[in-house]
């Protein structure tokens, strides 16, 4: 569920150190309504329409991004919340377009924008005053608006490209392995027919009458089946080399197949099933607590003196670990604005960075490390 704090992040409240300032003025933002106001209008609506208070568990109020071009404008993004409300009842209240995040390729320098929008939705019911209840062909649907709207493509998951990509390695195998055979038949053809006329070597006698010189010609013989043999013991270990390939390549593709198939169900349990995404959400951020503590734990290690550090210094320091860990790992930043946006866990981390060292919390280090 989206939550208040990500009007901070959406719409450049205060400064963070992954954007470039330089680009921020090409950001565009349109807010109909605050998401705290938002959700006390959906709330009353929830209690007037069905009699009954709003669910602990239940997410009205939902936060999309969506990958747009340089040119993409808010008009653009209007359409499709246009769209979005006449073919699936959900209504976009906030549109924040940033083009001031990105990365510079660490091998040319050159800057590599990410241009996207956030969406901030209302997805109340507005016919019970409950929570939307849409499916996972929905959620499909919304990715083909999207498409068609902002004009890009279609997105696929990773299973399913990498899924593509063996698919084409295994029909590339096997046209090699046609060739192959085609080769390896055309050997015995030769050495069975047309070849063998040339081995023949004849001579004419004092009256011009051909005659076969049997010692030439079965020299000759002995000669090109031993080329052959030779030429055709590489081409079968070719062929079996193939059919090993072809072989490790089905396998692999049986078990993407599988990852697919398991990614497809949990990925609709994750759309369609509010306690599960609530429970998958939770663990993730668990895990990646887990990961920065241990983080911050090994640089408080090899820089034994951050105690000593004041306010402004640990928190640049902070913010160096939040950036390193979450390159190394794959992890958004997003998900570290969520952590930190709990004060009780966010003065532990700082806590975590301040202390001094202790025998137990190097002996923790080492164990994760393992």
């Amino acid at each position: 569920m989206a939550k208040s704090d990500s009007e901070i992040h959406n719409f450049r409240k205060k400064s963070f150190d992954y954007i470039r300032k330089d680009l921020t003025h090409k950001n565009q933002y349109w807010m109909e309504q605050k998401i705290a106001d938002r959700l006390l209008k959906i709330e009353f609506y929830c209690k007037e329409k069905s009699g009954r208070k709003l669910q602990k568990n239940a997410m009205p109020i939902r936060e999309a991004v969506v990958v747009i071009k340089e040119n993409t404008t808010m008009q653009d993004l209007h359409n499709l919340s246009k769209r979005l409300e006449e073919e699936l009842k959900i209504r976009i209240f906030q549109i924040a377009i940033h083009k001031d995040e990105g990365h510079y390729d660490k091998d040319t320098n050159e800057w590599k924008p990410n241009y996207h929008a956030h969406l901030v939705a209302d997805w109340q019911d507005l016919e019970t005053g409950k929570t939307l209840k849409h499916q996972s062909f929905h959620y499909s649907k919304m990715q083909d608006l999207a498409a068609e709207c902002l004009e890009m493509e279609r997105g696929v998951s990773g299973s399913l490209t990498r899924l593509e990509a063996v698919e084409f390695k295994i029909k590339k195998k096997e046209e090699d392995l046609k060739i192959l055979e085609e080769r390896y038949s055309q050997l015995q053809k030769e050495l069975e027919s047309k070849k063998a006329e040339d081995l023949i070597v004849k001579e004419s006698d004092f009256l011009g009458f051909q005659k076969i010189k049997m010692g030439k010609t079965i020299e000759n013989y002995k000669k090109a089946i031993k080329t052959n043999n030779i030429q055709l013991l590489k081409n079968k270990t070719e062929l079996e080399s193939k059919e090993k390939q072809i072989a490790e390549l089905n396998t692999k593709i049986e078990s993407l197949k599988k990852e697919v198939f398991l990614f497809k169900s949990k990925n609709s349990a994750l759309l369609t099933n509010e306690t599960f995404f609530a429970v998958e959400k939770k663990k993730y951020l668990e895990s990646v607590e887990n990961t920065l503590k241990k983080a911050i734990l090994q640089e408080s290690i090899k820089f034994p003196n951050l105690q000593n550090l004041n306010e402004a210094e640990r928190k640049d320091k902070m913010i160096e670990i939040l950036e390193k860990t979450s390159k190394e790992n794959n992890i958004p930043i997003s998900a570290f604005e969520e952590i930190f946006g709990d004060s009780k866990k966010s003065a532990q981390f700082f806590k975590i960075l301040s202390r001094e060292n202790n025998e137990q919390e190097q002996k923790w280090v080492v164990k994760s490390k393992r």
